[in-house]
This record gives C-alpha cells, sequence and structure tokens, in this order.
C-alpha cells in the first residue's frame, strides 16, 4: 500500500455491520488507511472515546452507530458480563462528557439523532475541532450516502472539509439535517 492520504478511525457500533463495511471498502479505494474498532460493549467505545485506543497519527473519527434521541445505541450485555464500573445504557452527552478526550480531532457522528444540542456541545467539550452530526433521523441511505461524499469531495476533489460538507449537504433535502459544528472561537 502506498502512503495513505488520510488515516480514519472507524468506529462500528451495534447492527451497522453492513454500512460500516461499505464505508470501509469505500474509503480504503479512496486511498485511506482505515482502522475499524468493533464495539461490542461499552468499555471498547471508552477507549476510543478516551483516545487510548486510537492510534496517534489518527485525522478523522467516524462514530458509525445508530442513535436515538440524542444518544449512542449501545450494546445490552447480561448483567453479570459488564465489568466493575461500566456504564449501562445508550451513551448520552453525560458520558461523552465523563470519556471524551479527542483532542484537535474531527469526527463524524453518523446515526440518527447525534447531532442534537446537549450530545454536540459534549464533543466540543471533549476537544474535538469539529462534530458533524444529523439533528434528526435520517434514512440509513442517506446517512452512508452523505460520509462517502464528504470524503469523495476531500480526496478526489481536494475539497476542504467545509466545502466538502457543504457539497454532500446540498444532494438532496435529507441531507440538510447533517450539521457542521466547531467550538466558539
Amino acid at each position: 500500500m502506498s502512503k495513505p492520504v488520510m488515516n480514519v478511525a472507524l468506529v462500528v457500533g451495534p447492527d451497522t455491520d453492513m454500512e460500516s463495511q461499505a464505508l470501509r471498502m469505500t474509503l480504503e479505494y479512496f486511498g485511506v488507511r482505515v482502522f475499524t474498532y468493533w464495539v461490542g460493549r461499552p468499555s471498547d467505545f471508552i477507549s476510543v472515546l478516551s483516545g487510548e485506543d486510537l492510534y496517534a497519527d489518527t485525522d478523522m473519527i467516524i462514530l458509525n452507530f445508530h442513535g436515538d434521541e440524542g444518544r449512542f445505541i449501545m450494546p445490552e450485555l447480561d448483567e453479570d458480563v459488564y465489568e466493575d464500573n461500566e456504564p449501562r445504557g445508550y451513551f448520552g452527552p453525560e458520558e461523552i462528557r465523563q470519556f471524551a478526550k479527542l483532542n484537535g480531532k474531527i469526527v463524524f457522528g453518523n446515526g440518527c439523532s447525534l447531532g442534537l444540542p446537549a450530545l454536540t456541545q459534549a464533543f466540543l467539550d471533549g476537544g474535538c475541532q469539529m462534530y458533524i452530526a444529523p439533528n434528526d433521523y435520517p434514512d440509513g441511505n442517506d446517512a452512508l450516502m452523505f460520509v462517502m461524499r464528504v470524503f469523495y469531495e476531500m480526496i478526489q476533489n481536494e475539497k476542504d472539509i467545509r466545502e466538502a460538507y457543504q457539497i454532500a449537504r446540498s444532494m438532496n433535502d435529507e441531507m440538510s439535517m447533517f450539521q457542521l459544528y466547531e467550538p466558539h472561537k
């Protein structure tokens, strides 16, 4: 493999296997080095959010999850399987605030309602340079195409992320729910 155009962490939540595989294969075809993290339990997600398990030169993070009411849907484990002090249930703003240390990272929350204000602010408070996510419930095909189009524009057409984001949003009316958030300067 020649030198990758960028390094991306693809964090795969429950029941997003096919979409995640399509995204990974497309990004690799574009020349991206993709580090895939399969989330089977809350501590797997915490390891990525905290930066503990991220490769040092990761440029962007795609959190490919289902979401509901501004929370990441997490795997449900039997009570005796959870580790001591491992959070139970969905990950919302409180959990993101507790664990996120994503200094300078660009993060995509690619799941329904993962761009609601409280969750967005938790990511920005956790050090994200930029957070991109839908503030409503997009169709799964639209969520997949949005992320693919952003990366296509950045890589193939050498657009910066803000330009690529605007182009991806313009594909159809459904894409307008994807929002780009940055810390206030």
